[in-house]
């Protein structure tokens, strides 16, 4: 016992090391976020505000006299970006996923074939194609041009496609029998039993697009579009005004990462469970 008692206690010693070691940073940055400019310069590490000072939050939410920091358009872009996004990945992923796994088409195979192959293609290796294809269909610089090729991801027809399989034909059976069409079984009997492949395809969609940086960058230009991350991304490279602003930039930075944080939170378990039934499951 007195073995075990050691091993446990030097066990939960490490986890506390590593604990503090992920979340120094963020105490680091909450407190920056209320210093002076001053006071973040010359103590960087500090978690007491000496003073204490919302200057850089007033500054954020246009209070402050500043023409580089337009944190509510910003963050409205992100939300419509984020929401579309979201909602039309777990509409037409689902539908893709379901006829991939369950109707019988010419070229199916190959169809999933591409879906996987898709997968293997770097993101940074399309962003000269996706800027070509914006400006011939006059989407650049368009909220269009910023949501729709974000819309449908093979990652998400992959997760849904493979929860699918697991479902036994025989429900779908029984709904036919009754008279349901394809679509009517789809979206009635086989996409309720999911909810766990949803939920999971709903974190990770959202949580994609809001830090989505590199196709943002692409699709747009001028600051009406800038989201959070393309926004922040001028501000912590020193745009005019913006050098040694250290709360400002935490600010920023602390506030935009707190969507994302509220809904993994909320569906943590659900998304557990979700990982955890695909594993067995498959």
């Amino acid at each position: 016992m007195t073995q075990r008692s050691f091993t446990r206690v030097l066990l939960y010693t490490l986890i506390v090391m590593i604990a503090v070691v992920y979340i120094a940073p963020f105490v680091i940055q909450v407190a920056t976020s209320v210093k002076t400019n001053p006071d973040a310069t010359s103590n960087p590490l500090s978690l007491w505000p000496n003073p204490f000072s919302t200057e850089a939050f007033k500054t954020m939410f246009g209070y402050g006299d500043n023409d580089y920091v337009n944190f509510p358009l910003w963050f409205t872009n992100s939300t419509v970006v984020a929401v579309f996004v979201t909602v039309g990945r777990v509409f037409f992923d689902s539908l893709a996923g379901y006829a991939l796994s369950r109707l019988q088409f010419v070229g199916r195979r190959f169809l999933f074939l591409a879906v996987l192959a898709v997968l293997s293609v770097p993101g940074v290796v399309l962003l000269i194609p996706k800027f070509l294809v914006l400006q011939y269909t006059g989407l650049y610089n368009t909220y269009g041009g910023m949501i729709l090729p974000l819309i449908v991801d093979a990652a998400g027809i992959f997760i849904m496609k493979q929860f699918f399989d697991t479902i036994p034909y025989s429900i779908e059976e029984a709904a036919r029998i009754d008279g349901a069409g394809v679509f009517r079984t789809f979206w009635s009997v086989v996409l309720p039993m999911t909810k766990p492949a949803l939920l999971t395809l709903t974190i990770l969609s959202f949580q994609g697009s809001w830090n989505e940086f590199t196709h943002i960058l692409v699709a747009t230009e001028g600051p009406e579009h800038q989201t959070l991350t393309t926004g922040m991304a001028g501000l912590f490279s020193g745009a005019v005004g913006s050098a040694q602003q250290f709360p400002l930039k935490l600010a920023v930075a602390m506030v935009a990462t707190i969507p994302v944080a509220i809904v993994f939170f909320v569906f943590q378990r659900r998304f557990v469970a979700g990982a955890n039934a695909g594993s067995v499951k498959g």
